[in-house]
């Protein structure tokens, strides 16, 4: 019973750490500063969380197995902004998600685009986008070989 109850919490624990590893950012700001710290660009999901239902598909088949979560740890700082029509949001998510949505031309969701954060000489913020994608069928194989090739188009 008690090498039961030891498994038993060592795969809790493991579960638990997993789903620690994939932490997607709200905040513009923080996501910025995150990724001129670690010279990582930014994933900028565009989603309908609560109707948009190839956004919950992408998320089922590729954004929430092991193999995406390795890939984004290893590549991006994920960033989701969402477009709800039911949940709602603070003002200031909404304003900072719609600015993104114009300044990226998105059309339709899921939307995904990796770009890169730049720091103009007078401290402003500029975004140098690598690429975009949208739900890719085939699981995250087919998926992360998209996200690969976008990835190599460095600015």
């Amino acid at each position: 019973m008690k090498k039961i109850f030891i498994l038993l919490f060592i795969a809790l624990g493991t579960i638990t750490l997993q789903a620690q590893e994939t932490e997607w950012h709200t905040n513009l700001s923080k996501a910025i500063t995150l990724s001129n710290k670690t010279h990582k660009p930014l994933f900028l999901f565009f989603t309908g969380s609560d109707w948009c239902g190839w956004c919950m598909k992408l998320q089922k088949e590729v954004f929430k197995t092991p193999e995406f979560k390795k890939w984004a740890k290893e590549n991006v700082i994920l960033v989701e902004l969402d477009f709800p029509r039911r949940t709602p949001q603070p003002d200031e998510l909404k304003q900072q998600n719609a600015q993104l949505n114009n300044f990226f031309k998105v059309r339709g969701y899921p939307t995904v685009w990796i770009t890169d954060v730049v720091m103009t000489s007078e401290g402003k913020i500029q975004f140098a986008p690598r690429g975009s994608s949208g739900y890719v069928a085939g699981g995250p194989s087919a998926w992360l070989e998209g996200a690969n090739k976008i990835m190599v188009n460095k600015t």
